[in-house]
């Protein structure tokens, strides 16, 4: 309250019983219920073929080298850059070098790739459509409740994210309204799920929210396919300007001036 005295409010325990109890129930069985249900539509993901799997190697070699090239020497880190460098300009480690010049290749003309694109809009629509059901179920029925109040004080600025839906200014932060306890659960049950269904499971709806996110900002298209020769030269060009600074330099007489058994009688840009 403005005059800093505490809110007595008493809510009624129907709204415990009939709303609060029954929206984390249904988010849990619908949790299980997609998971299962994703298993049955998708079934397992097709293997990638052991030229998928070097071109993605290939390329994180390369990004190995660029973050930790100072723990081996001048020399060793010359001969892996030379070797690197050389590999990404002729296309050594590419799944088809007869496409080298040709970009990225077309994702529809490869009919394997047509199961995981379907798998992946299977998957991004069992994600969708329930919480969508999922929400407009709890605005029509229980909109305005007022369900919990949070047991630890909080800042003004959480009010519009717990009290949403519910035109109040004068109500303590504390307070959850209905749909605000539909977002909670949304992002708070992921690991209820990973105990009842392990860690790799599809009912966490967080997931498919943050890949659609990462898609659009990068703006990406679900199942474009990469261009990796444009990543290996790009990744050449990288390492082509790496600065190279062993951190064993004079490591011997570094240890022997740090304990004081020898003076500093070398220069070294390392302390």
């Amino acid at each position: 309250m403005a005059d800093g005295t505490e809110q007595a409010m008493f809510l009624d325990p129907a709204i415990r019983d009939w709303v609060l109890f029954p929206i984390t129930v249904i988010m849990v069985l619908v949790g299980v219920f997609r998971h299962q249900l994703t298993i049955l539509m998708t079934g397992e993901p097709p293997k990638p073929e052991p030229k998928d799997i070097r071109q993605g190697k290939a390329l994180m070699r390369g990004q190995i080298l660029a973050q930790n090239n100072s723990y081996i020497p001048l020399a060793a880190f010359a001969e892996r850059k030379k070797y690197l460098c050389a590999a990404y300009e002729e296309g050594t480690y590419l799944k088809n070098k007869a496409q080298k010049e040709q970009g990225a290749a077309n994702l529809m003309a490869d009919p394997k790739n047509m199961e995981v694109m379907m798998d992946g809009m299977k998957k991004q629509m069992m994600g969708i459509v329930p919480q969508t059901l999922i929400m407009g179920w709890i605005q029509f029925f229980f909109s305005g409740f007022i369900l919990i109040k949070l047991p630890f004080p909080l800042g003004v600025r959480f009010k519009q994210m717990l009290q949403s839906g519910i035109m109040t200014p004068n109500m303590d932060v504390r307070w959850v309204s209905s749909l605000s306890w539909y977002f909670i659960n949304l992002f708070g049950l992921r690991g209820v799920f990973s105990l009842i269904l392990g860690g790799e499971n599809s009912a966490d709806g967080t997931r498919d929210m943050t890949a659609m996110s990462t898609m659009g900002a990068m703006g990406q298209q679900p199942g474009q396919p990469q261009d990796f020769n444009k990543q290996f030269l790009s990744m050449k060009d990288n390492l082509s300007i790496v600065y190279h600074e062993w951190d064993l330099e004079n490591i011997e007489q570094r240890v022997l001036v740090k304990y004081g058994k020898q003076a500093r009688l070398f220069k070294s840009s390392r302390k």
